[in-house]
């Protein structure tokens, strides 16, 4: 086995990665190669059959059932083809079969790896097949994080992503610091898509204020690139919404969700292809965390979305926006549906299978204390609604529980009614606003109840904002 192999690729420098969008555009709109054409200069021989069949192999599928002996073989298959395209002696002269492929290559590389590490934590929780927990005991690194990563930042640091990016900004040539590597489209394709994978690999390891990081300079429009291949415009907008979910800006994650959706509504780019039923699946679990998001924070969603959200989650979607105890079911349910399959940074505990937590539960769980934070607010808000002033004591007797608790309550509601907007600049800044049309303030024992101003403009922000994608 090639354990650790990846961990030999090139760095390039410690910069943030970025990733250059519109200069890729004239090399995806470039004649598709085929791979009998493809020819190779550079540090390591390989014949031509050798390298078409690594080629085509990199953007395979692996069968779902895929054992052990399968798993590690695909991951030391990637540690050659990465290390040749990274290592060897200068920009390797090959030609890029299609821009498809690229994302193909990436994509598929990260699916691996979560595969194998949902393969290996059911293995260590099972403790029943000990030559299977041998062999993962005795091979930690493969389809290690720290790989997964390397291969990723590498492709990106490669192609010089920051140069060019910053050329763009300055209005200069690009390829002026692209660099021999960054020059060369496979590099340039590899580099762009391989953001998109940081982006998902950071999400599903739960550090989801990396992942929209990553996204710093890629306007997430139907003009970028990534739209241009349609599993990947999918896979961007779920893990930015999801990211923005778990961030708890929910405005900002139906504002991301809303656009994907619009978009396919309208524009009926909906083709079956070999990644249909995938892309089938995320449309739907986009539709499911929406309802979520809208639930936790009402606010004005476009006609088509809100009759297909009330198609496909009529009562559940009542029950959550109505609130109380009988609602939380329903969260966790549509939250373990909707979620990607969270991996752990680390190995397994093989000797102590009970030790190993679930992530998916772990990350269900830390959502859910948001949750119940916020049950008791539509009942709330529909008492605050009918009067303008009122003391706290008869606030409390209409919802049955003491002043003190209601307090508390109230002071949460408050709070939870003021989120991080995004406006413009990365996916991480944005501007404090009020989401909710209702406010108050407490005066010692009374309540005092008026409009929020900000609440219209919170619906201009986001019909601005959906306006802008299109």
């Amino acid at each position: 086995m090639m354990n650790g192999g990846v961990s030999r690729l090139a760095h390039e420098d410690d910069s943030d990665d970025e990733v250059l969008a519109t200069t890729l555009v004239e090399a995806m709109q470039e004649d598709e190669g085929d791979y009998d054409d493809v020819s190779v200069s550079g540090g390591i021989q390989v014949t031509g059959d050798d390298l078409q069949a690594r080629l085509a192999a990199a953007a395979t599928p692996l069968e779902f059932q895929a054992g052990l002996p399968a798993r590690f073989q695909s991951y030391d298959n990637y540690c050659s083809l990465f290390h040749f395209i990274l290592n060897s002696d200068g920009p390797v002269d090959l030609e890029l079969p299609t821009y498809y492929w690229a994302w193909d290559v990436i994509d598929e590389f990260i699916y691996q790896f979560n595969s194998f590490c949902t393969y290996r934590q059911r293995v260590a929780k099972k403790a029943q097949n000990e030559e299977e927990i041998q062999i993962l005991r005795e091979n930690p690194q493969t389809w290690g994080c720290y790989s997964v990563l390397n291969v990723l930042y590498s492709l990106i640091q490669r192609s010089h992503m920051n140069e060019q990016l910053a050329a763009i900004k300055a209005g200069q040539d690009p390829n002026e610091v692209a660099g021999e590597y960054g020059s060369r489209p496979l590099y340039r394709m590899l580099g762009y898509f391989s953001i998109i994978g940081l982006l998902r690999v950071h999400c599903l390891l739960g550090d989801f204020t990396l992942a929209l990081k990553t996204l710093d300079d890629i306007e997430l429009n139907k003009k970028a690139v990534f739209a241009k291949v349609m599993a990947a415009h999918f896979t961007t907008y779920y893990y930015v919404g999801f990211s923005y979910m778990m961030l708890r800006r929910y405005a900002d994650a139906i504002r991301t969700f809303s656009h994907i959706l619009v978009y396919v509504s309208r524009t009926k780019n909906f083709q079956k292809n070999s990644q249909f039923d995938s892309i089938t699946k995320k449309n739907d679990q986009m539709y499911a965390l929406m309802a979520i998001c809208v639930a936790l924070c009402p606010v004005r969603l476009d006609d088509t979305i809100h009759a297909t959200l009330r198609e496909k989650y009529g009562d559940q979607f009542t029950r959550m926006q109505r609130g109380g105890p009988e609602s939380l079911p329903i969260f966790e349910e549509l939250f373990l549906s909707a979620c990607p399959k969270f991996i752990s940074p680390i190995p397994p505990d093989f000797d102590n299978p009970e030790n190993n937590v679930d992530p998916s539960q772990h990350h269900l769980k830390v959502f859910m204390n948001d949750v119940n934070n916020t049950i008791s607010t539509p009942v709330l808000k529909s008492y605050l609604k009918l009067y303008t002033t009122m003391d706290i004591n008869k606030l409390a007797k209409f919802v049955e529980t003491d002043a003190e608790t209601l307090r508390k309550q109230l002071i949460v509601y408050k709070q939870k009614n003021r989120q991080l907007r995004w406006t413009e600049g990365s996916l991480l800044e944005g501007e404090l606003m009020h989401t909710s049309d209702l406010d108050f303030a407490l005066q010692g024992d009374i309540v005092h109840v008026s409009e929020a101003k900000v609440g219209r403009r919170l619906v201009d922000w986001y019909l601005r904002n959906l306006q802008r994608a299109y």
